[in-house]
C-alpha cells in the first residue's frame, strides 16, 4: 500500500498524495488555482517543450561543470520519457491560469523531473538531497526565461499541424472552384445582385484567403524563434554563467530541430510579449475569414426552396427536433463559433500583454492558454470543414441559371452602351413589371437586334470565363 509522502516549503508541511511525482509547490498551486478546468496535463504540447529546455538545460550545466554528468544525464533521460509523452497523466495537475506569471507550471515540470531523475538514480522520491528541482533540475535557470522560451517553442511547433490543415482546406476549395468553374452565377454586393461570376471563381477567391494566411502564419514563426532562455529572473542572467545562453539556445536548438536564437537583449525579451500578441492577431485574422467564408456558405446554400439555395451543402444530421426533414448547416456554424472564441482569445492576449509592468509580464499563463486553445480550435475546426463539408459541397447548376435570367446583372454591360442613367431607368421598369431586363430593352428599341444578342446571349463573357481549349 503506497502511503502520502509529506514535503515542506518555505510555507509548511504538505501531504503529497502517493504515487505522485509532483512535489510541494506543485500540490499548493494545484489548490490555490482550481479554476479553469484546464490543466497543464491537456496541453502535452507545452509540457514537451518545457522537457526540452529543462534537458538543454542540464546539458548545458554539464557541458561547463556546474553539473555532475551522473545528474544532469538523469535528467536529461527524465525529460525523455517527458518528451515521449510517458509520466504524464495525473503528474501535471496545476491550472493553465495562475498567478507567479507562470511559476507553478515550471515548478511542476522541475519536481517531476527531479523525482524521475531520482527513480532513474536509484533513489526514492523525494529524496531531493540526491537531486534537487530547484538547485538542479532549475540550474541557471528562471521561470521568467524558461516559461517564455517554452511557449514559444510550442507554438513554433503546433503551427505545422495549423498550415497542414490550412493548406488542405486551401486545396478543398480549389479543387471545387475547378469543379464549378463553368457554373455562372449572380454575382452580389450588399447581398444585392450585382455582376455575373462564376461559382468557380467564388471558391477560388475562398482559397485564396486561405492561402494569403498561410504566408502569415509561416512570416510569424520567426519572431518565435528568438528565446530569452538565459536571461534568468528579469534579463540580467544573475546566477548564470556568461556563455550558458549561448550554449543552450544551440542545444534546444539541437533538441527541438528549430532555428532558433538567442535575443539580442535579454532585458527586453524577458518582459515584452509582442510576439505572442502578432501571433495571436493572425490567429485572428484566420478566424475573421473562416467566419466570412462560413457565411457565405451558409448564405448560398440557405433555403433550400426560400432562399439562395445556389449550393448543397452535404447533409450531416438532422437539424429539428420538431421539424422533420431540416437540414441545417452545422459544420459551418460550427466554424463561425470557433471563429468568435478565436476573436474573443485575441482580445484577451491583447489585454494580458498591455498588463505587463516593469521587468516581467506576469500575465503569461493566461496569454498562453488562450493561444494554444485557439490553435487547437482552428485546426482541429478547420480539418473538419474541410473534410465534412467543403469537399462535398455540390451546385444547383439550374437554381444558378434562373436566378440569374431573373436579375439584372446585365445593366451594367447595357450601361456601357446606352448610358448609366437609361439602362437605370430600364432596370426600375423591369423590376417593377416583374419582365426580364432583355424583354424591356426589346421593346424600348434603344438598341439593335445585334446588340441585344450580344449583351444577353452569353453571360460568360461579362463573367471573365476563360475560354476552354480542345485538346
Amino acid at each position: 500500500m503506497k502511503i502520502d509522502r509529506i514535503e515542506t516549503d518555505l510555507i509548511g508541511p504538505l501531504s503529497i498524495p502517493a504515487g505522485k511525482l509532483f512535489g510541494v509547490h506543485t500540490q499548493r498551486a494545484e489548490e490555490n488555482f482550481n479554476v479553469t478546468g484546464f490543466r497543464l496535463r491537456d496541453f502535452p504540447e507545452l509540457i514537451r517543450s518545457m522537457a526540452m529546455v529543462k534537458q538543454a538545460a542540464a546539458l548545458t550545466n554539464m557541458e561547463l561543470g556546474l553539473l555532475s554528468s551522473e545528474k544532469a544525464l538523469a535528467i536529461a533521460e527524465a525529460c525523455d520519457d517527458l518528451i515521449e509523452l510517458r509520466a504524464i497523466d495525473d503528474n501535471f495537475p496545476v491550472d493553465m491560469m495562475q498567478g507567479g506569471a507562470g511559476t507553478s507550471t515550471n515548478m511542476n515540470v522541475n519536481e517531476v523531473v527531479a523525482n524521475l531523475a531520482l527513480l532513474k538514480l536509484g533513489a526514492s522520491v523525494g529524496d531531493y538531497s540526491t537531486l534537487h528541482p530547484n538547485d538542479d533540475v532549475n540550474l541557471s535557470q528562471s521561470t521568467n526565461d524558461v516559461y517564455p522560451t517554452a511557449i514559444r517553442l510550442t507554438l513554433l511547433r503546433t503551427c505545422d499541424a495549423l498550415i497542414a490543415a490550412q493548406v488542405n482546406l486551401r486545396d478543398t476549395f480549389r479543387r471545387k472552384g475547378a469543379e464549378f468553374a463553368d457554373v455562372i452565377k449572380v454575382g452580389r454586393t450588399q447581398l444585392q445582385d450585382a455582376v455575373p461570376m462564376t461559382v468557380g471563381q467564388e471558391f477560388e477567391a475562398f482559397a485564396e484567403l486561405i492561402d494569403e494566411d498561410i504566408i502569415q502564419v509561416q512570416s510569424a514563426k520567426k519572431i518565435l524563434q528568438e528565446v530569452n532562455l538565459g536571461g534568468s529572473a528579469i534579463g540580467t542572467s544573475i546566477n548564470v554563467p556568461p556563455t550558458f545562453p549561448s550554449v543552450a539556445c544551440r542545444k534546444l536548438s539541437e533538441i527541438s530541430g528549430l532555428p532558433l536564437m538567442t535575443a539580442r537583449n535579454l532585458v527586453e525579451a524577458t518582459s515584452d510579449t509582442g510576439g505572442f500578441v502578432a501571433f495571436s492577431g493572425i490567429l485572428k485574422r484566420i478566424a475573421v475569414k473562416m467566419t466570412k467564408i462560413c457565411n457565405d456558405l451558409r448564405l448560398l446554400s440557405s433555403g433550400p426552396i426560400g432562399g439562395l439555395g445556389e449550393i448543397r451543402l452535404p447533409a450531416m444530421q438532422a437539424g429539428s427536433s420538431i421539424m422533420p426533414g431540416k437540414v441545417n448547416p452545422v459544420i459551418p456554424e460550427m466554424m463561425n463559433q470557433i471563429g468568435f472564441q478565436v476573436i474573443g482569445n485575441d482580445l484577451t492576449v491583447t489585454l494580458a500583454a498591455s498588463a505587463g509592468q516593469l521587468q516581467l509580464n506576469a500575465m503569461e499563463p493566461v496569454i498562453v492558454l488562450n493561444i494554444l486553445l485557439s490553435i487547437r480550435m482552428l485546426t482541429r475546426g478547420m480539418e473538419i470543414f474541410a473534410n465534412r463539408c467543403v469537399a462535398g459541397i455540390e451546385v444547383d447548376k439550374d437554381r444558378c441559371r434562373a436566378l440569374l435570367d431573373q436579375s439584372l446583372v446585365l445593366a451594367t454591360p447595357l450601361a456601357k452602351l446606352i448610358g448609366y442613367s437609361k439602362a437605370a431607368l430600364l432596370s426600375k421598369r423591369a423590376l417593377s413589371e416583374k419582365k426580364s431586363l432583355r424583354s424591356i430593352v426589346e421593346d424600348d428599341g434603344c438598341l439593335t437586334e445585334r446588340q441585344i444578342e450580344e449583351i444577353f446571349s452569353d453571360y460568360a463573357t461579362f463573367a471573365n470565363v476563360p475560354q476552354r481549349t480542345s485538346a
